[in-house]
């Protein structure tokens, strides 16, 4: 290889003069030696570059062929020092090639843009000529293909006439047999004007008939109308001395009806003054309790482990719950986690059942209504210590028992005929405690009810 490389270094410098293209560098030998020169640039030291390469040192072979390449172009022309560094370089990469080049031989099998730069670069003898004929051999490619995309380009047209000579064809068929159709139209159109103007001059005579029948219809009219004016006045005169009539029989009523309330009052009087005197000689005392009170639950504060379940949700609209809360001694027993579930299903359990009584005591201020709230206890990890807020009464089942056991026995404690409704979206629990005789209501119905508060 250094020998190789000796003569070309040696005489270089002196057959550069004695050679130069007559013509622009073709481009597709330019792109090449462009190419080569922005892969070796890499390996040259920064310091060894011309100056106005140095600033692309850095850059990967691509960029530096993207964004370099006129300044490496000018570089290997202006520069023989930087293009020989160049050569050698192409030298260690294609060495096979180089020794071709410069024992005077072009390798047949060789593409014509690699030797072109090759010979450019070495500057070997002849290489003016190599350049010349790679140019000339990239111009006839092109103009090759440039006649052969003409030819194809030349027999789409020629099919796209065709193409529209046939649709011209078709179109001018089209536009005949539509003007065919417009003249029979006109033709049938005329016709039917014909048949119009007919039946114009027939309609013209049947509405003067019409309006001489009219004529006679609004005499007759008006001979009626004035007969039953004279009716008119006839039952007007009638009618007040009916309403004359009616009102007499009204006072008569009236008068009859005050008696009738005065017996009514004097008896509804005796009937509560016997039932005081009643409640006075029995002597019945205060309740003190309710049904509900008597129900056997877990009180908070005595639960056990294993006492706590969870259940789901449902919809409903929260104005029937105030409607429902206004009947007169109601009972509201809530479904506690099947409720907390719904609403706020991330608190830990002991946060949703403070949430919920809260809500409650403050609904149960509001109404005036009796509020239980049942929760399971049957998966309870340890005692349930709490202080039931004012106005609820808090339930735990008790264990082997769920709190949907315990929400219908709560219902059958009631006596028959007593309100009760009862928040849960579980079915089941629904179907009992309507069957019970109680309202079951969404637990989604509470909730909207209580964020309102």
């Amino acid at each position: 290889m250094e020998a190789a490389s000796g003569p070309a270094e040696g005489s270089g410098p002196a057959e550069e003069p004695a050679e130069v293209l007559d013509r622009p560098l073709p481009e597709g030998v330019r792109r090449r030696v462009v190419g080569i020169a922005a892969d070796a640039l890499g390996a040259i030291p920064p310091a060894e570059l011309p100056a106005s390469l140095r600033q692309y040192a850095k850059f990967t072979p691509a960029r530096r062929a993207k964004y370099a390449a006129t300044a490496l172009a000018a570089a290997l022309e202006a520069e023989p020092a930087f293009r020989l560094r160049i050569a050698e370089r192409l030298r260690l990469g294609q060495p096979d090639l180089v020794k071709s080049l410069e024992a005077g031989s072009v390798p047949s099998a060789a593409d014509p843009m690699d030797v072109a730069a090759a010979a450019y670069l070495l500057r070997t003898p002849g290489w003016t000529r190599v350049v010349a004929e790679a140019g000339e051999e990239a111009e006839r490619v092109d103009a090759e293909g440039a006649a052969a995309e003409a030819g194809r380009l030349v027999e789409k047209l020629q099919a796209e006439l065709a193409e529209a000579r046939g649709a011209a064809r078709a179109e001018q068929e089209r536009q005949r047999a539509d003007a065919e159709g417009v003249r029979r139209e006109v033709e049938s159109l005329r016709k039917r004007v014909r048949t119009l103007e007919s039946d114009t001059r027939r309609a013209q005579a049947e509405a003067r008939k019409l309006q001489a029948e009219l004529d006679a219809a609004r005499t007759a009219a008006a001979t009626e109308r004035s007969t039953a004016e004279s009716e008119a006045r006839r039952l007007r005169h009638r009618v007040s001395e009916l309403e004359a009539a009616v009102e007499a029989g009204r006072r008569s009523a009236r008068e009859g009806r005050s008696v009738e309330d005065m017996r009514l009052r004097l008896l509804l009087d005796t009937v509560l003054q016997s039932a005081q005197g009643l409640q006075r000689e029995l002597a019945l005392p205060v309740a003190q309790i309710r049904p509900a009170d008597l129900v056997e639950a877990v009180v908070p504060g005595s639960a056990s482990p294993n006492d706590v379940a969870r259940r789901g949700l449902a919809e409903d609209d929260p104005a029937l719950l105030d409607q429902l809360l206004a009947i007169p001694q109601v009972h509201l027993v809530v479904d506690g986690y099947n409720v907390t579930k719904t609403g706020y299903p991330t608190l830990p359990l002991e946060q949703q059942r403070l949430r919920l009584l809260g809500g409650l005591a403050m609904l149960a201020q509001r109404t005036q209504a009796e509020v239980t709230c049942v929760f399971d206890g049957q998966d309870l990890d340890v005692p349930v210590i709490m202080a039931p807020p004012r106005g609820v009464r808090v339930r735990f089942s008790r264990t082997g028992e769920t709190a949907d056991e315990l929400i219908r026995r709560l219902v059958r404690a009631e006596p028959e005929g007593r309100p009760v409704v009862v928040v849960s979206a579980d079915r089941e629990v629904a179907d009992g405690v309507r069957k019970a005789g109680a309202r079951p209501v969404a637990s989604v119905l509470l909730l909207n009810r209580l964020s309102r508060s």
